[in-house]
Protein backbone atom coordinates (compact mmCIF):
# COMPACT_ATOMS: atom_id res chain seq x y z
CA UNK A 1 0.00 0.00 0.00
CA UNK A 2 1.23 3.50 -1.13
CA UNK A 3 1.31 5.82 2.01
CA UNK A 4 0.02 9.47 1.90
CA UNK A 5 2.60 11.98 1.55
CA UNK A 6 0.32 14.62 1.67
CA UNK A 7 0.30 17.53 4.05
CA UNK A 8 -1.90 17.59 6.90
CA UNK A 9 -4.37 20.91 7.36
CA UNK A 10 -4.08 22.51 10.47
CA UNK A 11 -6.67 24.55 11.94
CA UNK A 12 -6.37 28.07 12.15
CA UNK A 13 -8.87 28.25 15.31
CA UNK A 14 -7.39 29.15 18.60
CA UNK A 15 -9.09 28.87 22.05
CA UNK A 16 -10.74 32.11 22.63
CA UNK A 17 -8.53 31.77 26.55
CA UNK A 18 -5.29 31.71 23.61
CA UNK A 19 -6.52 34.94 21.35
CA UNK A 20 -4.37 38.00 22.37
CA UNK A 21 -7.94 39.99 21.47
CA UNK A 22 -9.74 38.03 24.24
CA UNK A 23 -6.93 38.54 26.50
CA UNK A 24 -6.41 42.43 26.35
CA UNK A 25 -9.99 42.93 26.93
CA UNK A 26 -10.20 40.47 29.65
CA UNK A 27 -7.41 41.96 31.56
CA UNK A 28 -8.68 45.41 31.33
CA UNK A 29 -12.01 44.15 32.98
CA UNK A 30 -9.90 42.68 35.56
CA UNK A 31 -8.03 45.78 36.47
CA UNK A 32 -11.30 47.90 36.78
CA UNK A 33 -13.19 45.49 38.81
CA UNK A 34 -9.70 45.40 41.23
CA UNK A 35 -9.47 49.39 41.22
CA UNK A 36 -13.32 49.41 41.74
CA UNK A 37 -13.08 46.69 44.93
CA UNK A 38 -9.89 48.45 46.05
CA UNK A 39 -12.28 52.24 46.38
CA UNK A 40 -15.39 50.27 47.44
CA UNK A 41 -13.31 48.62 50.42
CA UNK A 42 -11.07 51.64 51.01
CA UNK A 43 -14.49 53.54 51.21
CA UNK A 44 -16.23 51.43 53.83
CA UNK A 45 -12.98 51.45 56.25
CA UNK A 46 -13.36 55.06 56.18
CA UNK A 47 -16.70 54.87 57.05
CA UNK A 48 -16.37 52.45 59.87
CA UNK A 49 -13.50 54.65 61.18
CA UNK A 50 -15.40 57.97 61.25
CA UNK A 51 -18.35 56.01 63.09
CA UNK A 52 -15.98 54.96 65.63
CA UNK A 53 -14.85 58.58 66.28
CA UNK A 54 -18.82 60.07 66.30
CA UNK A 55 -18.13 61.66 63.38
CA UNK A 56 -20.19 61.83 60.14
CA UNK A 57 -18.95 62.15 56.30
CA UNK A 58 -21.39 65.55 55.15
CA UNK A 59 -21.03 68.71 53.89
CA UNK A 60 -23.50 70.50 56.23
CA UNK A 61 -21.12 71.84 58.39
CA UNK A 62 -20.11 74.43 55.52
CA UNK A 63 -23.45 76.49 56.37
CA UNK A 64 -22.51 76.63 59.66
CA UNK A 65 -20.69 80.27 61.34
CA UNK A 66 -17.21 79.76 60.74
CA UNK A 67 -16.45 82.06 64.13
CA UNK A 68 -13.01 83.24 62.88
CA UNK A 69 -11.30 85.92 61.19
CA UNK A 70 -9.11 85.76 58.29
CA UNK A 71 -6.23 88.77 57.60
CA UNK A 72 -6.76 89.44 54.08
CA UNK A 73 -8.85 88.75 51.38
CA UNK A 74 -12.39 89.70 50.28
CA UNK A 75 -14.72 90.91 53.02
CA UNK A 76 -15.32 88.51 55.44
CA UNK A 77 -16.68 88.36 58.95
CA UNK A 78 -16.86 85.67 61.41
CA UNK A 79 -19.89 85.21 61.61
CA UNK A 80 -20.31 84.22 57.62
CA UNK A 81 -20.34 80.58 56.88
CA UNK A 82 -17.29 78.33 56.38
CA UNK A 83 -18.30 78.28 53.01
CA UNK A 84 -17.22 81.95 52.41
CA UNK A 85 -14.25 81.35 54.59
CA UNK A 86 -13.22 78.50 51.97
CA UNK A 87 -14.05 81.14 48.99
CA UNK A 88 -11.69 83.73 50.42
CA UNK A 89 -9.10 81.32 50.13
CA UNK A 90 -9.65 80.36 46.96
CA UNK A 91 -9.44 83.79 46.03
CA UNK A 92 -6.61 84.53 47.73
CA UNK A 93 -5.03 81.38 45.95
CA UNK A 94 -5.70 83.06 42.71
CA UNK A 95 -4.61 86.60 43.23
CA UNK A 96 -1.02 85.28 43.96
CA UNK A 97 -1.29 82.89 41.51
CA UNK A 98 -1.94 85.08 38.21
CA UNK A 99 0.42 88.41 39.78
CA UNK A 100 2.96 85.35 40.56
CA UNK A 101 2.85 83.96 37.10
CA UNK A 102 2.63 87.09 35.50
CA UNK A 103 6.13 88.54 37.44
CA UNK A 104 7.42 85.00 36.86
CA UNK A 105 7.23 85.08 32.92
CA UNK A 106 8.58 88.55 32.65
CA UNK A 107 11.23 87.85 34.90
CA UNK A 108 12.36 84.64 33.66
CA UNK A 109 12.25 85.94 30.10
CA UNK A 110 14.23 88.87 30.62
CA UNK A 111 17.10 86.50 32.19
CA UNK A 112 16.88 83.82 29.58
CA UNK A 113 17.45 86.05 27.24
CA UNK A 114 20.00 88.16 28.93
CA UNK A 115 21.79 84.78 29.34
CA UNK A 116 22.63 84.33 25.81
CA UNK A 117 23.71 88.11 25.45
CA UNK A 118 26.92 88.79 23.59
CA UNK A 119 27.96 91.22 26.83
CA UNK A 120 29.99 88.97 29.07
CA UNK A 121 28.89 90.82 32.17
CA UNK A 122 25.30 90.64 31.52
CA UNK A 123 25.41 87.01 30.56
CA UNK A 124 27.48 85.79 34.24
CA UNK A 125 24.89 88.18 35.61
CA UNK A 126 21.67 86.34 34.32
CA UNK A 127 23.58 83.18 34.93
CA UNK A 128 24.25 83.97 38.68
CA UNK A 129 20.62 84.89 38.91
CA UNK A 130 19.57 81.43 37.87
CA UNK A 131 21.57 79.31 39.16
CA UNK A 132 21.28 81.11 43.04
CA UNK A 133 17.77 81.19 43.31
CA UNK A 134 17.18 77.87 41.15
CA UNK A 135 18.68 76.35 43.56
CA UNK A 136 17.83 77.00 47.38
CA UNK A 137 13.99 75.69 48.60
CA UNK A 138 11.37 77.96 47.61
CA UNK A 139 10.01 77.90 51.56
CA UNK A 140 13.91 79.13 52.71
CA UNK A 141 13.36 81.90 50.01
CA UNK A 142 9.28 82.57 50.91
CA UNK A 143 10.56 82.92 55.10
CA UNK A 144 13.79 85.07 53.82
CA UNK A 145 11.92 87.64 51.86
CA UNK A 146 9.07 87.55 54.75
CA UNK A 147 12.02 88.52 56.91
CA UNK A 148 12.93 91.70 55.21
CA UNK A 149 9.67 92.97 55.06
CA UNK A 150 9.37 92.89 58.96
CA UNK A 151 12.78 94.70 59.07
CA UNK A 152 11.56 97.68 56.42
CA UNK A 153 11.07 100.82 58.27
CA UNK A 154 7.85 101.96 59.77
CA UNK A 155 4.84 103.83 58.44
CA UNK A 156 6.34 107.16 58.81
CA UNK A 157 9.80 106.51 57.52
CA UNK A 158 8.19 104.58 54.57
CA UNK A 159 9.94 104.53 50.95
CA UNK A 160 8.72 106.12 48.34
CA UNK A 161 8.78 105.82 44.85
CA UNK A 162 7.66 108.45 42.51
CA UNK A 163 5.46 109.49 45.63
CA UNK A 164 2.74 106.93 44.16
CA UNK A 165 4.44 103.48 45.66
CA UNK A 166 5.03 103.56 49.45
CA UNK A 167 6.77 100.57 51.36
CA UNK A 168 7.23 99.61 54.61
CA UNK A 169 6.33 96.98 57.71
CA UNK A 170 2.82 97.32 56.95
CA UNK A 171 3.13 96.17 53.21
CA UNK A 172 3.07 97.54 49.88
CA UNK A 173 0.69 100.90 48.99
CA UNK A 174 -0.17 101.30 45.22
CA UNK A 175 -2.29 103.27 43.38
CA UNK A 176 -5.38 102.15 42.32
CA UNK A 177 -8.42 102.94 39.47
CA UNK A 178 -11.90 102.98 41.22
CA UNK A 179 -14.99 103.63 39.60
CA UNK A 180 -17.07 106.30 39.58
CA UNK A 181 -20.66 107.38 38.74
CA UNK A 182 -19.56 107.36 34.71
CA UNK A 183 -18.89 103.63 34.74
CA UNK A 184 -22.54 102.61 33.61
CA UNK A 185 -23.17 105.07 31.10
CA UNK A 186 -19.53 104.31 29.38
CA UNK A 187 -20.00 100.61 29.95
CA UNK A 188 -22.97 101.30 27.38
CA UNK A 189 -21.27 102.82 24.71
CA UNK A 190 -18.80 99.78 25.34
CA UNK A 191 -21.78 97.47 24.31
CA UNK A 192 -22.85 99.64 21.60
CA UNK A 193 -19.53 99.86 20.14
CA UNK A 194 -19.21 95.56 20.27
CA UNK A 195 -22.93 96.03 18.69
CA UNK A 196 -21.56 98.43 15.81
CA UNK A 197 -18.43 96.01 15.55
CA UNK A 198 -20.53 92.73 14.82
CA UNK A 199 -22.56 95.01 12.40
CA UNK A 200 -20.22 96.21 10.58
CA UNK A 201 -18.71 92.56 10.01
CA UNK A 202 -21.43 91.00 9.24
CA UNK A 203 -22.02 93.29 6.38
CA UNK A 204 -18.19 92.96 5.43
CA UNK A 205 -18.65 89.44 4.98
CA UNK A 206 -22.34 89.55 3.07
CA UNK A 207 -21.12 92.01 0.73
CA UNK A 208 -17.52 89.38 0.04
CA UNK A 209 -20.02 86.60 0.06
CA UNK A 210 -22.51 88.31 -2.57
CA UNK A 211 -19.98 90.12 -4.25
CA UNK A 212 -16.45 88.97 -4.49
CA UNK A 213 -17.30 84.80 -4.38
CA UNK A 214 -16.13 84.56 -7.48
CA UNK A 215 -13.37 86.27 -7.19
CA UNK A 216 -11.99 85.41 -4.32
CA UNK A 217 -13.19 80.83 -5.74
CA UNK A 218 -11.10 81.93 -8.59
CA UNK A 219 -7.99 83.49 -7.27
CA UNK A 220 -5.63 82.02 -4.86
CA UNK A 221 -6.98 83.57 -1.82
CA UNK A 222 -7.94 82.51 1.69
CA UNK A 223 -10.96 81.32 2.29
CA UNK A 224 -14.68 82.63 3.06
CA UNK A 225 -13.95 82.10 7.03
CA UNK A 226 -10.57 83.37 6.55
CA UNK A 227 -11.78 86.18 5.21
CA UNK A 228 -14.01 87.10 7.59
CA UNK A 229 -11.59 86.56 10.90
CA UNK A 230 -9.58 89.10 9.01
CA UNK A 231 -12.23 91.53 8.72
CA UNK A 232 -13.08 90.48 12.03
CA UNK A 233 -9.82 91.47 13.23
CA UNK A 234 -8.87 94.35 11.36
CA UNK A 235 -12.56 96.08 11.40
CA UNK A 236 -13.85 95.45 14.23
CA UNK A 237 -11.05 96.35 16.79
CA UNK A 238 -10.43 99.72 15.31
CA UNK A 239 -14.06 100.60 15.34
CA UNK A 240 -14.85 99.17 18.71
CA UNK A 241 -11.97 101.35 20.07
CA UNK A 242 -13.52 104.32 18.53
CA UNK A 243 -16.68 104.09 20.05
CA UNK A 244 -14.84 103.61 23.88
CA UNK A 245 -12.64 106.61 23.07
CA UNK A 246 -15.65 108.52 22.12
CA UNK A 247 -18.39 107.46 24.94
CA UNK A 248 -15.08 107.92 27.37
CA UNK A 249 -15.27 112.21 26.83
CA UNK A 250 -19.07 112.25 26.42
CA UNK A 251 -19.54 110.90 29.73
CA UNK A 252 -20.62 113.35 31.94
CA UNK A 253 -18.04 111.78 34.63
CA UNK A 254 -15.17 109.62 33.89
CA UNK A 255 -15.50 106.62 34.50
CA UNK A 256 -12.76 105.92 36.42
CA UNK A 257 -10.79 108.00 38.73
CA UNK A 258 -6.70 106.95 39.92
CA UNK A 259 -6.59 106.57 44.34
CA UNK A 260 -3.36 107.66 45.80
CA UNK A 261 -2.47 106.34 48.87
CA UNK A 262 -1.97 109.33 51.54
CA UNK A 263 -0.43 109.11 54.82
CA UNK A 264 -2.68 109.48 57.73
CA UNK A 265 -2.82 109.37 61.62
CA UNK A 266 -2.81 105.53 61.76
CA UNK A 267 -1.54 104.68 58.16
CA UNK A 268 -2.12 105.05 54.49
CA UNK A 269 -5.52 105.36 53.45
CA UNK A 270 -6.46 104.73 49.88
CA UNK A 271 -4.99 103.14 46.91
CA UNK A 272 -4.17 99.42 46.67
CA UNK A 273 -2.35 97.70 49.85
CA UNK A 274 -0.26 93.99 49.90
CA UNK A 275 0.37 92.98 53.54
CA UNK A 276 3.81 91.90 54.15
CA UNK A 277 2.53 88.10 53.74
CA UNK A 278 1.22 88.54 50.36
CA UNK A 279 4.57 91.05 49.20
CA UNK A 280 6.74 87.94 51.15
CA UNK A 281 5.16 85.11 49.19
CA UNK A 282 4.30 86.86 46.02
CA UNK A 283 8.15 87.42 45.10
CA UNK A 284 9.39 84.13 46.78
CA UNK A 285 7.21 82.36 44.01
CA UNK A 286 8.19 85.04 41.13
CA UNK A 287 11.59 84.86 41.64
CA UNK A 288 11.80 81.21 41.91
CA UNK A 289 9.83 79.89 39.10
CA UNK A 290 11.42 82.39 36.85
CA UNK A 291 14.75 81.02 37.64
CA UNK A 292 13.43 78.00 35.81
CA UNK A 293 11.41 79.72 33.22
CA UNK A 294 14.77 81.54 32.31
CA UNK A 295 16.11 77.86 31.26
CA UNK A 296 13.10 77.39 29.45
CA UNK A 297 13.65 80.51 27.57
CA UNK A 298 16.94 79.60 27.02
CA UNK A 299 16.72 76.55 25.60
CA UNK A 300 13.77 77.34 23.33
CA UNK A 301 15.76 80.03 21.77
CA UNK A 302 19.01 77.58 21.08
CA UNK A 303 16.28 75.56 19.55
CA UNK A 304 16.27 77.39 16.63
CA UNK A 305 17.96 76.45 13.53
CA UNK A 306 20.93 79.56 13.76
CA UNK A 307 20.48 79.60 9.59
CA UNK A 308 17.40 81.53 10.50
CA UNK A 309 19.51 84.29 12.65
CA UNK A 310 22.18 84.43 9.86
CA UNK A 311 19.42 85.22 7.24
CA UNK A 312 17.45 87.39 9.41
CA UNK A 313 21.00 89.42 9.71
CA UNK A 314 22.20 89.17 6.12
CA UNK A 315 18.74 91.49 4.87
CA UNK A 316 20.01 93.91 7.54
CA UNK A 317 17.89 93.48 10.09
CA UNK A 318 19.27 94.69 14.12
CA UNK A 319 19.76 92.10 16.80
CA UNK A 320 16.89 93.03 18.61
CA UNK A 321 15.02 92.58 15.46
CA UNK A 322 16.03 89.35 14.95
CA UNK A 323 15.17 88.31 17.74
CA UNK A 324 11.97 90.00 18.05
CA UNK A 325 10.92 88.81 14.63
CA UNK A 326 12.94 85.67 13.59
CA UNK A 327 14.13 84.27 16.57
CA UNK A 328 11.18 84.33 19.39
CA UNK A 329 8.11 83.71 16.91
CA UNK A 330 10.00 80.49 16.22
CA UNK A 331 10.71 79.65 19.84
CA UNK A 332 7.36 79.94 21.24
CA UNK A 333 6.36 76.50 20.35
CA UNK A 334 9.24 74.90 21.82
CA UNK A 335 8.81 77.22 24.98
CA UNK A 336 4.96 76.80 25.69
CA UNK A 337 4.87 73.24 27.09
CA UNK A 338 7.60 73.22 29.64
CA UNK A 339 6.32 76.64 30.87
CA UNK A 340 2.90 75.36 31.02
CA UNK A 341 4.48 72.72 33.81
CA UNK A 342 5.83 76.24 35.62
CA UNK A 343 2.96 77.72 35.90
CA UNK A 344 1.09 74.92 37.35
CA UNK A 345 4.16 73.99 39.70
CA UNK A 346 3.68 78.13 41.21
CA UNK A 347 0.07 77.81 41.84
CA UNK A 348 0.49 74.16 43.69
CA UNK A 349 3.89 76.22 45.86
CA UNK A 350 1.21 78.94 46.62
CA UNK A 351 0.32 76.44 49.40
CA UNK A 352 3.81 77.36 51.17
CA UNK A 353 2.08 80.11 52.31
CA UNK A 354 1.32 78.68 55.32
CA UNK A 355 4.73 78.99 56.91
CA UNK A 356 4.21 83.05 56.71
CA UNK A 357 0.38 83.21 57.59
CA UNK A 358 -1.14 84.47 54.41
CA UNK A 359 -4.53 82.83 54.48
CA UNK A 360 -4.33 80.80 51.11
CA UNK A 361 -6.39 78.13 50.10
CA UNK A 362 -4.55 75.50 52.43
CA UNK A 363 -4.46 77.52 55.27
CA UNK A 364 -7.92 78.13 55.35
CA UNK A 365 -8.79 74.34 54.54
CA UNK A 366 -6.46 73.84 57.98
CA UNK A 367 -8.54 76.19 60.13
CA UNK A 368 -11.57 74.69 58.92
CA UNK A 369 -10.71 71.33 60.05
CA UNK A 370 -9.41 72.49 63.37
CA UNK A 371 -12.56 73.95 63.59
CA UNK A 372 -15.52 71.29 62.64
CA UNK A 373 -13.32 68.07 62.62
CA UNK A 374 -14.26 67.17 59.06
CA UNK A 375 -10.68 66.65 57.93
CA UNK A 376 -11.49 64.08 54.75
CA UNK A 377 -14.60 66.48 52.96
CA UNK A 378 -12.06 69.54 53.75
CA UNK A 379 -9.04 67.78 51.99
CA UNK A 380 -11.12 66.26 49.26
CA UNK A 381 -12.17 69.95 48.42
CA UNK A 382 -9.25 71.67 48.47
CA UNK A 383 -8.12 68.87 46.65
CA UNK A 384 -10.74 69.55 43.87
CA UNK A 385 -10.01 73.00 43.99
CA UNK A 386 -6.26 72.82 43.11
CA UNK A 387 -7.40 70.36 40.68
CA UNK A 388 -9.77 72.66 38.73
CA UNK A 389 -7.35 75.41 38.58
CA UNK A 390 -4.34 73.40 37.44
CA UNK A 391 -6.50 71.66 34.52
CA UNK A 392 -8.08 75.76 33.37
CA UNK A 393 -4.49 76.32 33.51
CA UNK A 394 -3.40 73.67 31.39
CA UNK A 395 -6.53 74.00 28.78
CA UNK A 396 -5.74 77.14 28.24
CA UNK A 397 -2.08 76.98 27.57
CA UNK A 398 -2.47 73.88 25.66
CA UNK A 399 -5.05 76.06 23.42
CA UNK A 400 -2.55 78.33 22.74
CA UNK A 401 0.10 76.14 22.03
CA UNK A 402 -1.90 74.51 19.55
CA UNK A 403 -3.18 78.20 17.89
CA UNK A 404 0.55 78.92 17.32
CA UNK A 405 1.97 75.70 16.28
CA UNK A 406 -1.08 76.27 13.53
CA UNK A 407 -0.31 79.81 12.94
CA UNK A 408 3.21 78.25 12.07
CA UNK A 409 2.40 76.12 9.88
Amino acid sequence: MMEDNSPKVISDKIPFYRDIRFLKVFFQILFIIGIILLAVFLYSNMLNGLSKQGTELDLTFLNSEAGFELSEGIDFDPSETFLKAFWVGIVNTLKVSILGIFCATVIGFFFGIARLSSNWLIRQIASVYVECFRNIPLVLQIVFWYAIMLVLPGVGESISLFDSIFINVQGVYLPSLEGTAGLIPWVWYLLAGIILAIIVVLGLAAYRYFFQFRELHETDRPSFISNIIFGAKWVAAPIFLAVAIVGWFLTPEVPFELLQPELQRFGFVGGMNFSPEFTALLIGLAVYTSAFIAEVVRSGIQAVVKGQREAARSVGLKESQVLRLVVIPQAIPVIVPPLTSQYLNLAKNSSLAIFIGFPDLFQVGEIMMAQTGQSIPIFAMIMVSYLIMSLTTSAFMNWYNHRITRIGR
